[in-house]
């Protein structure tokens, strides 16, 4: 395990590298949407914003206490603490439901950072994006980076998570949020399919929406379920997605596309 903490890094950079890439050549060959602002505007912040993101967990990473989701994995593994480590049950079964368990988790953190004013100020950096596409999908404050990655510890100590369903689902979840944060144009049928078990770009355009009630739903990154089975699903916006706005209400003009507006943007007494 030891081996795999070490390769953890490298693992998910060259998945996130491959996904990132395909995903940027089919939007620009079938793209859903025309964008608002040039990906010369947006992406040189969406891409600081990334950086400054993953910074912050390669310094929870160095930390001797187990701060990371994957670090505190191998914590429970060595100490047999958390629910699935005292279950005696096959390692497989053990490592699907801790993806599970972790993408349960995850969706109920989105419904936190909308719920919680103190958490939606940081995340607003995330939804004040006008336009969405492959770099939305990582366009997160570092504090909520910080966070997220804090809480998702706690869930793993919690559960006793096997580390190798921690670096599925980190690899799954990077993945999925930019797979559906893509501007890709799905066929009607396929999109439909899909949609039943995982959430597409159309589905999660919707929670994109600068309406307050469409903002506050469709809250899955990767399984659609926890949003049908807890009543928060949307299945299209009011708009239709050629005449919807992206973004949130107060900001629709240049300022989401600045690196020091985003940034501040938490901390700024218009913020919405």
């Amino acid at each position: 395990m030891n081996a795999v903490l070490a390769n953890e890094t490298l693992i998910r950079a060259s998945a996130f590298a491959g996904v990132f890439l395909l995903l940027i050549a089919a939007e620009t060959l079938w793209p859903r949407r025309r964008l608002v602002m040039a990906r010369a505007v947006r992406w040189p912040t969406n891409l600081a914003i990334i950086a400054l993101g993953n910074l912050s967990v390669r310094i929870l990473a160095m930390a001797p206490a187990p701060l990371t989701a994957a670090a505190m994995a191998v914590a429970a593994e060595r100490h047999g603490v958390g629910m699935l480590q005292l279950t005696p049950a096959p390692i497989w079964a053990k490592i699907l439901v801790g993806v599970l368990l972790l993408d349960l988790a995850i969706w109920a953190q989105h419904v936190a950072f909308h719920r919680l004013a103190w958490l939606w100020r940081l995340h607003a950096v995330h939804h004040a994006d006008r336009d969405i596409d492959v770099t939305t999908a990582l366009r997160f404050h570092p504090l909520e980076i910080v966070l997220s990655m804090l809480y998702k510890s706690v869930v793993v100590a919690i559960f006793g998570t096997p580390l190798l369903s921690v670096i599925v689902f980190e690899i799954g979840l990077n993945a999925c949020a930019m797979f559906n944060h893509a501007n890709v144009h799905l066929p009607r049928n396929v999109d439909r399919i899909v949609r039943l078990v995982f959430v597409t770009p159309d589905l999660h355009r919707v929670h994109h929406s600068v309406h307050a009630d469409e903002h506050n739903s469709n809250f899955g990154f990767c399984l659609s379920v926890w949003d049908r089975l807890f009543g928060t699903f949307r299945e299209q916006p009011r708009d239709g997605h050629q005449g919807m706005s992206i973004g949130l209400n107060p900001y629709q003009n240049a300022t989401p596309g600045r690196l020091s507006w985003a940034l501040a943007l938490p901390w700024r007494s218009d913020r919405t």
